[in-house]
């Protein structure tokens, strides 16, 4: 495989790594090589979870373990359908948040990949198995995500640069009133049909090699929800390896459930990851203008967005 973008945008080249995850031996004809952990994290899932597991069964040739964080209060629920598909629920109803339900799923690893996704995607047939594929075709790969479609079959922008403080500033307050402003164009990316490197992935379904995950230390769970993924691709292209969007894998995301439940509280946890990613990733003293400046409209944008939502 191919990756024909090397550089994450707005990033230097990223080098090779001498202690790229290994990979697992090949295995015998017609069994796929290499064992994967697939992790999710259920907030009192509706019929969604069943939908998830269920597509699961396509996605991959693999039989994999299957573990869920169960993040709330509709323990029968998801007990009943982690019995139906042979998943392992782990956690006592503690709302975790997201990359804490996921570092909880993933505390026994010993696959040799993990997945982290959303109880709220659907596999396409295969796709699992076209991440895994490109993964073990590329040494350098420490993330991989899919193509993530809506829906109404559009492509979500999955695959991103990594925000700068003016960048960020600027798809921070234009992106809703002027979607197509230079600084959300940069942000979001290009849709290419190809492999290719970018800053980070959605965390709606990400693939890593186990020895990456261990590395990294899994998410920080210092972002309850939301930046942790843009923070974990960070960390990613830091240590040395590549963030790869994999086209040819596709999964489709039921984007917007949880924030139709609890969309004030959604709202307020999103900025207030925005203004810690910023805060931690310009830590310079020169950059403290900028910063506030930016925190300081991501509030402003924050109270806007929850007047809204409280309309209706």
């Amino acid at each position: 495989m191919a990756v024909v973008q090397t550089r994450a945008p707005g990033a230097c080249s990223l080098p090779r790594v001498t202690d790229a995850a290994p990979r697992p031996p090949s295995a015998s004809a017609g069994t796929p090589p290499g064992t994967v952990r697939v992790v999710t994290v259920a907030y009192n899932p509706g019929e969604e979870l069943d939908r998830f597991l269920e597509s699961l069964r396509a996605a991959t040739a693999r039989t994999p373990t299957i573990v869920i964080a169960d993040n709330g209060t509709e323990h029968e629920r998801v007990n009943r359908a982690a019995e139906r598909y042979g998943a392992r629920v782990v956690g006592d109803g503690t709302n975790r948040g997201y990359g804490g339900g996921a570092n909880l799923a993933a505390r026994d690893l010993t696959e040799d990949w993990l997945v982290v996704a959303n109880p709220d995607i659907l596999w396409r047939p295969g796709s699992l198995d076209l991440l895994i594929e490109a993964g073990r075709a590329e040494p350098r790969a420490g993330c991989l995500g899919p193509r993530l479609l809506n829906p109404d079959g559009t492509v979500y922008p999955s695959g991103r640069a990594l925000p700068s403080l003016v960048g960020g500033a600027g798809h921070a307050v234009l992106g809703r009133v002027w979607p197509g402003n230079p600084f959300s164009v940069a942000y979001h990316g290009t849709n290419e049909d190809v492999t290719h490197a970018v800053g980070w992935l959605s965390g709606a379904c990400l693939l890593l090699p186990a020895a990456a995950w261990k590395r990294l230390g899994g998410f920080d769970e210092g972002y309850f929800m939301f930046f942790e993924d843009v923070d974990l691709g960070a960390r990613v292209g830091r240590a040395g390896w590549l963030n790869l969007q994999v086209p040819g894998a596709v999964v489709v995301h039921a984007q917007g459930a949880s924030w139709k439940r609890r969309p004030e509280r959604m709202i307020r946890a999103h900025h207030a990851s925005a203004r810690r990613y910023v805060s931690a990733s310009h830590p310079a003293a020169w950059q403290a203008p900028v910063r506030w400046a930016v925190s300081a409209g991501l509030k402003a944008r924050e109270e806007i967005a929850v007047r809204a939502a409280r309309r209706g």
